[in-house]
């Protein structure tokens, strides 16, 4: 998986390492923005990923949301460009099945025992989440630095981030939950931020009406938004 990534997706940083947060922290620094993506109807995946790969936004979060999730991660691993993960794990066996669909890395929206044994026998990079300090303290401890705040807003975002960011130095958030174009550029601007998710970039009403210029432009105004 590693080595798959890094021949779809070149890593420009010089540090470039094997270990699983590093995987995780290059994706974070390649993507200002991540899209948060469910797949209603398989048709749609391919278009969809093709749609937000020509608006500059590679970097595509599938969730297992939906019960088309692991067909459509099967189907954008084929759309040139594309770099895609899981999101949305939640069980152990999920990990294994999302890696052999072709997912390069993996999100879940908490992090537990179970997940963690699950990463590290599938080899999947995870990306987890987290919410409050002692979650962040405690997935430090497991071995994760890159980190999902979920949900972002409630959990009181810009100001949680910077908050956090005086005693726990050396993690770095994707923040997701109730960010939107307006506001990921407040986000972006934290220092312990890489990168923000956010499913403003695939409204469902231009998915289901194959409105896909629509979401390259979408893709581009979120790919314009710099770290």
């Amino acid at each position: 998986n590693h080595a798959r990534l890094r021949r779809r997706f070149p890593v420009q940083d010089s540090e470039v390492t094997t270990t699983m947060t590093m995987t995780v922290l290059d994706i974070m620094r390649s993507a200002s923005v991540i899209p948060v993506i469910a797949i209603d109807d398989p048709a749609h995946a391919v278009p969809l990923a093709k749609a937000l790969v020509a608006g500059g936004i590679r970097v595509l979060e599938v969730t297992l949301r939906t019960a088309h999730g692991l067909q459509a991660i099967r189907d954008m691993a084929q759309v040139e460009g594309a770099i895609v993960g899981v999101g949305t794990l939640t069980q152990g066996e999920e990990f294994a099945a999302a890696r052999d669909a072709g997912a390069v890395f993996g999100v879940s929206p908490g992090l537990t025992p179970a997940l963690i044994e699950a990463a590290r026998k599938s080899g999947l990079p995870l990306l987890p989440g987290v919410m409050t300090p002692s979650e962040v303290m405690m997935a430090r401890e497991a071995g994760f630095k890159q980190l999902k705040l979920f949900p972002a807003v409630p959990a009181g975002g810009v100001g949680m981030l910077n908050a956090i960011a005086g005693p726990l130095p050396d993690v770095t958030f994707c923040p997701t939950g109730g960010i939107s174009i307006d506001t990921a550029p407040a986000f972006l601007a934290c220092k312990n931020v890489a990168c923000v998710g956010g499913s403003w970039l695939t409204p469902k009403d231009a998915i289901m009406a194959g409105d896909w210029g629509r979401i390259t432009e979408l893709a581009r105004a979120a790919s314009a938004l710099r770290k």
